[in-house]
């Protein structure tokens, strides 16, 4: 081969390399649920599938023996897609993942998002050994316990989002330690169970529980500046009273050295004005 087609042919490979690599470098997709991961039983969820701009084609996947398997395909030029579950039930829970295409060639794939179907055995229930008020420093012994399903899957989830699972190998009760507790430990709190068999099968949640964490420094504190801060103002409604009156007092005049004159209707009146009505004339000298 002549070196003049020798070296046009290194460079056409080497750009062909060079866009081929262009195209397969995008970014991750990502996927989420709306309104999250657990599911109650027959209702739907919102699978989204986050990409690029110039992706044309989104494809959303799940895992089925051991394989994925395409559960829809969304086309068209967008930065994201949804896809929409109608319906949760055991079929549908599982493990999904997503990709998009972009000039002509797939991305990698998202990270896996776990799918659960709640509602499918009776609800356990849920209590504290310490109650449901707590001091801040405290250990909390919460209890997930099923009545009539021996679960060997257990998970304990507050309103902010946290979870902690457990593995209890068949027991009816599934035990947390929650601690030192601090004021953020205080909420709603609800428990699941499930067969390890099953991991996308979880009952439905228990009766919520709501704990307090407390300080009871604090709170003594703020007792004992409310009672200062009364008496202070007792102290002061005294002090205006006396205040006040005594102001009063060197406002209003002395009468004690003044003449009163006697009122007529306080002389006695003889026997012959009580009996005619008669009134003594002057006597003249």
């Amino acid at each position: 081969m002549a070196p003049r087609n020798t070296t046009l042919f290194c460079l056409v490979f080497c750009l062909g390399q060079k866009i081929q690599a262009q195209e397969g470098n995008f970014p991750i997709p990502t996927i989420s649920a709306t309104p999250g991961f657990m599911v109650p039983c027959n209702e739907s969820v919102k699978i989204s599938c986050w990409g690029t701009p110039e992706s044309y084609l989104y494809q959303l996947e799940i895992l089925r023996n051991s394989t994925y398997e395409v559960v829809e395909k969304k086309l068209g030029f967008q930065k994201a897609a949804e896809f929409v579950i109608n319906h949760m039930d055991t079929n549908t829970a599982g493990r999904y993942r997503c990709r998009y295409m972009k000039q002509f060639n797939w991305s990698e794939h998202s990270e896996a998002l776990e799918l659960v179907v709640t509602g499918m055995y009776d609800k356990p229930f849920l209590f504290a050994d310490e109650g449901l008020v707590v001091m801040i420093g405290q250990n909390i012994s919460l209890h997930c316990s099923s009545a009539h399903v021996p679960f060997d899957r257990y998970l304990l989830s507050n309103e902010g989002g946290a979870a902690l699972s457990l593995h209890q190998n068949g027991t009816r009760q599934g035990d947390f330690i929650l601690g030192p507790a601090n004021l953020s430990f205080s909420g709603r709190y609800t428990c699941y169970g499930w067969h390890s068999g099953s991991p996308y099968v979880w009952s439905a949640p228990s009766d919520a529980l709501e704990l307090v964490v407390t300080d009871t420094l604090n709170h003594d504190y703020t007792m004992e500046n409310l009672i200062r801060m009364g008496v202070a103002g007792l102290v002061l409604v005294v002090l205006s009273a006396i205040l006040a009156e005594n102001w009063h007092g060197h406002r209003t005049p002395h009468k004690e050295d003044q003449d009163v004159p006697e009122p007529s209707w306080s002389k006695p009146k003889s026997q012959a004005e009580r009996t005619f009505g008669l009134t003594p004339r002057a006597t003249r000298y």
